[in-house]
């Protein structure tokens, strides 16, 4: 049997450190134009902007820490409105599908929001931010926003597992996001990818490879049981995952 040979460790803390300080550095000017040129344009406008700074992310990634990522399934992206309902392992798929995917907001805690520089950013975006723990508020509150959201030409991105979870860890998907798509007539699009294997949670080195996105078959939900949605998404995604998880880049 071959011996798999392991990266050096040394050299990719060196990799991802050069990666956080270019990637902070460009946030601030970004954000400053942000606030500063675009606050008099539409929202659509500060999109542009501000998901240059994610593109310029997996540049860098790509450049600096050699990583990169293919996306299997973009004939299925459909015209018009969508809910994007995704795997959560990473930080990396919050800006990376703004680089592949029609332009989106995102459903989130509403913490992130008092981050400096980068919650000032996001608040510019209009994104859909609920308090957590205020239980059937928080899911009225995603139905009411995500419904004019839709209706403005956004996407909405929903992380229905609600916080990153590891990879081969299973947690429940919760319905907020199969009640929004059962209320309103635009379809889910599912998205599974095994981003935390190379960017894990918490993790500070960016691993050297290639991230796996897979897009599905719209689901059309308008009308339908929300549990039955949830059912039919979470089987898609993480049967999914099972085609393309590699369990040795599990716990590095």
């Amino acid at each position: 049997m071959t011996e798999v040979k392991k990266p050096f460790l040394p050299m990719w803390y060196v990799r991802s450190t050069i990666y956080w300080i270019l990637s902070i550095l460009a946030l601030i000017p970004i954000v400053a134009s942000e606030l500063l040129f675009t606050l008099p344009f539409s929202v659509h406008v500060r999109y542009r902007v501000a998901s240059s700074w994610a593109k310029f992310n997996m540049l860098l990634l790509k450049w600096i820490c050699n990583l990169d990522y293919k996306v299997e399934g973009l004939e299925h992206v459909p015209q018009g409105g969508a809910i994007i309902m995704a795997k959560h392992q990473s930080t990396w798929e919050t800006m990376a599908m703004q680089a592949f995917l029609p332009p989106q907001i995102w459903v989130l805690k509403k913490e992130l929001m008092r981050v400096p520089v980068f919650g000032w950013g996001l608040a510019m975006l209009k994104p859909i931010a609920i308090d957590r723990s205020a239980g059937r508020k928080a899911v009225e509150q995603m139905v009411e926003q995500g419904r004019e959201r839709l209706a403005e030409g956004r996407w909405v991105v929903i992380f229905p597992e609600g916080t990153r979870v590891k990879p081969g860890v299973k947690q429940r998907y919760k319905m907020g996001g199969a009640i929004l798509a059962s209320k309103v007539d635009y379809p889910i699009v599912p998205v599974a990818h095994n981003a935390g294997e190379f960017w894990p949670r918490h993790s500070y080195i960016k691993w050297p490879g290639t991230i796996t996105v897979c897009i599905g078959p719209v689901i059309h939900a308008y009308g339908r049981e929300p549990d039955d949605i949830n059912k039919e998404v979470e089987n898609w995604i993480e049967s999914k995952m099972e085609q393309i998880s590699d369990p040795s880049r599990w716990n590095r």
